[in-house]
């Protein structure tokens, strides 16, 4: 059967509801297929590269979206369906080249990410066929038919890779994630120490802040209490974004692309306030951005944790340079998990910088339901690895 594909118009809306809810029903969490409104702003902004896909007599039968931001050199492939009469003949991955190859046609994106479910192995297949690679696993992230892991992809233009700049020293916790990187995206860190941070003017600030995260998080484990002062979230939208903006006013001082924070979470002294993008639907929260720096979050992130559970998100992320060694000393002090590694995320002038996603999850993970492939095998080792040395006693560990 002959199926075209053509760009996406507002009048396509009720019917990609229709596809949207066919294939995924009610437990589709992201609004691009599900709230006419975001989808109409997707199609008319410019922000977005939207494909349809139509069978011989006119059915709307697949669709696929990168979204992108202005000011950003990253998109996003989202919304990749294909209704299950139409499965089998290739047409995911026909969608996902031909809207992939639109977006980088452009010139003025770096990269395409994808966060893919691996509940089987066929999406993974799809975007692998189109020159993604693997980048992690972000255990437990959303909330579809249940608590899903998934698996993070991208693919880049050409001669991004090459402009990467170094980073000479990175926390001893993340040296099995940087391994599985060099498999995956065949990257040599072998110049890249693994260690504690060399900058003697840093390095005391650096450790103090580490211990008091550590002292937080063991009192958690021992005690249930939080070790730190009550955290306050105010979740109002358009102050969130307007005091964020007055905070970060400069497009550089801010990064985690196509994340847009609607909820403050504010250390009750007043030492920092932490940017969040928080969606109960979905379960996850993406911390955006702290002030005054990541790394003042120290002796906090359990209380932050609690106060992002009980608003309905079980699990979180945070986004850290990987060249950041004190923020990530932090975070990783505080039971997040190096989950992935995203390579030349960012282009600061002619250089691109590699980015470090941590998880958290406040609930148990399971893997024997997912379908991992032996691209992402290392990813799960890493991170198997990276979660035992976090949360297992050092007796157990030598066991």
């Amino acid at each position: 059967m002959t199926v075209v594909l053509s760009p996406a118009h507002v009048q396509d809306i009720a019917e990609l509801r229709q596809l949207y809810f066919e294939v995924y029903g009610h437990g589709y969490p992201v609004p691009l297929g599900s709230d006419p409104v975001v989808m109409r702003r997707l199609l008319t902004d410019g922000t977005a590269h939207w494909l349809t896909a139509r069978a011989s007599g006119g059915a709307l039968v697949g669709s696929a979206v990168v979204v992108t931001e202005p000011g950003s050199r990253i998109g996003k492939l989202v919304g990749l369906a294909v209704h299950p009469g139409h499965r089998g003949g290739g047409l995911a991955s026909r969608l996902t080249g031909a809207v992939c190859g639109e977006a980088f046609g452009t010139g003025r994106l770096d990269s395409v990410y994808a966060t893919v479910r691996v509940v089987t192995a066929g999406p993974q297949a799809v975007v692998v066929r189109n020159g993604f690679r693997p980048l992690g696993l972000l255990p437990n992230a959303v909330e579809v038919d249940g608590c899903e892991t998934l698996a993070l992809f991208a693919r880049y233009a050409d001669g991004v890779l090459d402009r990467r700049a170094p980073v000479a020293a990175v926390p001893e916790g993340l040296s099995a994630l940087l391994s599985a990187a060099s498999a995956g995206v065949g990257i040599d860190y072998a110049d890249t120490r693994s260690g504690s941070s060399r900058d003697a003017a840093a390095t005391a600030g650096t450790a103090a802040r580490v211990r008091e995260a550590t002292k937080a998080t063991k009192a958690t484990r021992t005690t249930g209490t939080t070790g730190a002062e009550p955290i306050e979230l105010i979740a109002a939208p358009g102050f969130v974004r307007r005091r964020f903006l007055e905070l970060f006013p400069q497009a550089g001082d801010r990064f985690f692309p196509l994340h847009t924070p609607n909820a403050v979470l504010a250390a009750a002294d007043g030492s920092f306030e932490a940017y969040a993008d928080l969606d109960p639907v979905a379960g996850s929260c993406a911390l955006v951005a702290v002030h005054p720096r990541p790394a003042a979050v120290a002796g906090a992130l359990e209380g932050l944790m609690a106060t992002v559970t009980r608003a309905g998100a079980d699990y979180a992320e945070a986004l850290l340079p990987l060249a950041d060694t004190e923020a990530l000393e932090v975070f990783l002090a505080s039971g997040f998990v190096p989950s992935a590694l995203y390579p030349a995320m960012r282009r600061i002038h002619d250089r691109l910088h590699d980015y470090v996603v941590l998880s958290r999850t406040s609930r148990q993970i399971d893997f024997r339901t997912t379908a991992v492939s032996p691209l992402l095998r290392p990813y799960l080792g890493a991170y198997l690895s990276a979660w035992t040395s976090t949360y297992l006693p050092l007796h157990e560990v030598s066991r």
